[in-house]
């Protein structure tokens, strides 16, 4: 009998926790919105600070945010946005494929709206994707063009022979920017060389080999890589082998260069589509991805590393390219 009231107690208070979970989240705001973001790094974390600012700009205390991160974990995102199903939240922005994923295969009702998605159709497997994803999904581009920045790797490591694609093979998005940018550097005569790897076990392993058998290194807007960008840049330093880089943050760490999008300013834009949807002055079924205007992406090279390769620094501003400013 005992044990009963223990357990019927240990029950109610998991239930009280819950409730009180769920109405703090909200606090009495019109609107929750629940954030997916697969991983803590530079890029992820400003897109979702623009997100939440441009929500707050738009409806003020109208809005609260239930913020998760997946740690790297497709899995954990799963079990995120599963939650928020549960908790009925008016909206769920998915910041990075794993979570868009996630969110998609939880519901088909609550709107999503993804951010640093690099392509909607790859990332959702949609034959012909033609900018509207349609149903209860869209959201935010950050694919910059992959030619410049294929022909970025040509213009700044002209000696280059051999380059060697780094990259997660558990990302679609990242295979879709390492062919295309193949195809263009192959069409140019350079020899081109993947080196795909798993995860944390063997970014390293994989990092060194890379740079042990190019001129040079492309890493594309790789979730994974960004995660591991410093400890890349510790396993190829030395080897003197310049990386192109396909967003600011892995630049800042192991890069040269880079033309990027700022994923704060792409957070903001997810922000105010959301702030359409949730007032009712967009329908989600009909929005199409929206993408970083040429004119707004930003030539950046890492002034450090570049000094300790011997790049002229001087000549790439004269180029139009800007220092990376360092983290604080």
């Amino acid at each position: 009998m005992k044990a009963t009231k223990i357990l019927s107690l240990v029950l109610a208070l998991i239930l009280a926790i819950g409730a009180l979970s769920l109405t703090s989240c909200s606090n009495g705001a019109k609107y929750t919105v629940g954030i997916c973001q697969y991983d803590r790094h530079p890029a992820l974390d400003a897109a979702t600070q623009g997100f939440k600012d441009a929500l707050t700009a738009a409806l003020g205390e109208d809005v609260a945010f239930d913020e998760q991160n997946g740690a790297g974990s497709g899995d954990t995102c799963a079990t995120i946005v599963g939650t928020f199903v549960t908790k009925k939240v008016d909206l769920i922005m998915a910041n990075a494929t794993p979570a868009l994923v996630a969110a998609r295969n939880a519901t088909p009702d609550i709107p999503i709206l993804g951010t640093s998605i690099t392509e909607y159709g790859v990332a959702l497997g949609l034959e012909n994707f033609n900018g509207t994803v349609g149903g209860n999904i869209s959201g935010t581009s950050d694919l910059a063009p992959l030619d410049q920045q294929a022909q970025m790797i040509i213009d700044l490591v002209p000696s280059a022979k051999t380059v060697g694609m780094l990259y997660c093979s558990a990302e679609p998005n990242s295979e879709y920017q390492v062919k295309k940018v193949s195809e263009y550097l192959t069409g140019k005569g350079i020899t081109v060389k993947d080196f795909p790897f798993s995860g944390a076990d063997d970014v390293q392993i994989v990092a060194a080999n890379a740079a042990d058998n190019c001129d040079a290194l492309y890493i594309p807007t790789d979730n994974t890589a960004a995660t591991y960008a410093e400890a890349i840049h510790g396993t190829i330093a030395d080897k003197k082998v310049p990386v192109v880089a396909g967003e600011e943050g892995i630049c800042g760490a192991c890069g040269i260069a880079t033309l990027s999008i700022d994923y704060y300013d792409l957070g903001y834009a997810t922000g105010e589509m959301a702030a359409k949807i949730l007032k009712g002055e967009a329908d989600i079924s009909t929005m199409a991805v929206e993408y970083t205007p040429e004119e707004k992406l930003a030539k950046k090279y890492n002034k450090e590393i570049c000094e300790s390769l011997g790049i002229d620094t001087a000549a790439l501003e004269a180029k139009g390219f800007t220092a990376i400013e360092a983290a604080e």
